[in-house]
């Protein structure tokens, strides 16, 4: 009889623990599919790496560096930030954390994560042209004397009307709009195109264009960043940089520099949060650190 008792009572220990365990599991299903924006989170600032084109544009436009005594400019972005070496990863980073906040090529784009306005102005192609969204910058590239033909060939190509073409086609500013059309001798060889992520997936798409109107040549697309690739034209090991920049006084000393599209840099969040809209000032302070939670916007 002691041993039935002791056995039922067994029985009922376990059934209340699974209850319980169940119970709870519920409570934080329900308080998982209930669950609201909260304000009150810290804000995950996610920035790229020193030496991107898109990072030292954004922290001059967003006025997030200073100059130093000796004249030198300090990029004073938060420690807290979480790096991310290119446009797509920032991308994923802010499409997997919804109290995250960063910045990419308006041209980059996607539908996982959410442009915001800035001072009321949405990043648009129209508000970049007319120059009510400010910020934005020149896609360049950096080139050497004694080019190939092949290379001399592609940059006629990308200033040609059928290259400013491509240029807006996939959402960037045409540098020139009434140019002339394309007419190359298709020649032969194999180039190196090397340098920033963000102006990337633009080269990728003239390089297509291209080669199915010069099939006789070979582009190889190196992607790293602005600096790197300024540094691989100096050095020779590419025959064309990319920039998302403006040229620093020592990269132009030794390179002829060509703008061959404007790109507006656009702040993204995560498509959860209810944010449509911040000032300048807003993602400054957020970027430097100063404004560390969503409810501290416009304090």
């Amino acid at each position: 009889m002691k041993k039935l008792i002791s056995l039922v009572m067994l029985i009922i220990m376990v059934v209340g623990l699974l209850s319980g365990c169940t119970g709870e599991n519920k409570a934080k299903d329900v308080s998982k599919d209930n669950g609201a924006f909260d304000l009150e989170n810290e804000i995950v600032a996610v920035t790229r790496e020193e030496g991107s084109g898109t990072r030292g544009a954004f922290v001059e436009l967003f006025e997030i560096e200073e100059k130093a005594q000796d004249g030198t400019k300090i990029d004073k972005t938060t420690k807290e930030a979480i790096t991310q070496m290119k446009t797509d990863t920032v991308l994923t980073t802010v499409a997997g954390n919804e109290y995250a906040i960063g910045y990419v090529s308006t041209g980059s784009l996607n539908d996982t994560v959410k442009a915001i306005n800035i001072d009321g102005i949405a990043p648009t192609v129209e508000n970049i042209k007319n120059g009510s969204y400010k910020i934005a910058r020149p896609f360049n590239i950096a080139t050497k004397d004694n080019l190939s033909e092949l290379a001399k060939d592609f940059i006629n190509f990308i200033m040609s009307s059928e290259g400013q073409e491509v240029v807006q086609n996939n959402k960037y500013i045409a540098i020139e709009e009434n140019t002339s059309p394309y007419s190359g001798n298709k020649p032969s060889g194999k180039i190196v195109v090397a340098g920033s992520s963000s102006v990337t997936p633009l080269m990728e798409k003239l390089r297509e264009v291209y080669l199915e109107i010069n099939p006789n040549g070979e582009i190889e697309i190196q992607q790293s960043d602005s600096s790197s690739g300024m540094k691989a034209a100096i050095d020779g090991t590419a025959d064309i940089g990319m920039a998302s920049r403006e040229l620093k006084d020592s990269e132009s000393a030794e390179l002829k520099s060509t703008a061959i599209a404007i790109d507006g840099i656009a702040v993204i969040v995560n498509n959860e949060n209810a944010v449509e809209n911040l000032t300048k000032e807003n993602i400054r302070r957020i970027f430097i650190g100063e404004i560390t939670k969503w409810s501290e916007i416009n304090k």
